[in-house]
């Protein structure tokens, strides 16, 4: 994320909205991605590790969102136990029934929305911690970029779209 778009994201309406720990959790991922490693003085094989920040702002603002949309409850959102992904997926719409997320998203706000959250989950979280011996799913500086930009981008559409102010 450069940094024109960093200052336009920090006076947003959505910018607002965040908790302190959700723009923390941004800021430190900017700096990282902008202050130390741009430079790429050392070569990673694996860049997963600055997405992590970003995808766990993501998690915590979906919950907060979906909380004050009134999809979840607030026991859910305090929840240890939530699982968010699980909500989310339109592959167990039928075993969820009523507490399918995608559903209530799609219901809200429409599918392409509904789609683009549940892609940017898997994409931005599922896909890039999980640890699989035959694909490890290594990615490069300018990969995890992309994937920074994609959960920023879905969180602010996420935001306009679904917030009830």
């Amino acid at each position: 994320m450069d940094k024109l778009n960093s200052l336009i994201l920090r006076t947003s309406d959505f910018w607002q909205y965040l908790s302190q720990n959700q723009k923390d959790l941004i800021k430190e991922g900017q700096y990282l991605m902008n202050d130390i490693i741009k430079e790429q003085v050392y070569q990673f094989k694996d860049y997963s590790f600055l997405v992590f920040p970003f995808a766990k702002a993501y998690e915590g603002f979906l919950k907060q969102l979906f909380k004050d949309a009134k999809m979840i409850s607030h026991l859910d959102y305090i929840s240890d136990h939530l699982r968010l992904g699980k909500l989310m997926s339109p592959n167990l719409i039928g075993r969820l029934g009523d507490r399918s997320l995608y559903t209530k998203i799609e219901e809200k706000a429409g599918k392409d929305l509904a789609d683009k959250i549940w892609n940017t989950w898997r994409g931005g979280r599922n896909q890039i911690f999980h640890y699989f011996p035959h694909n490890i799913k290594a990615i490069s500086f300018d990969e995890a970029g992309k994937i920074v930009n994609e959960i920023i981008d879905t969180m602010q559409e996420a935001y306009e779209k679904i917030n009830n102010k």
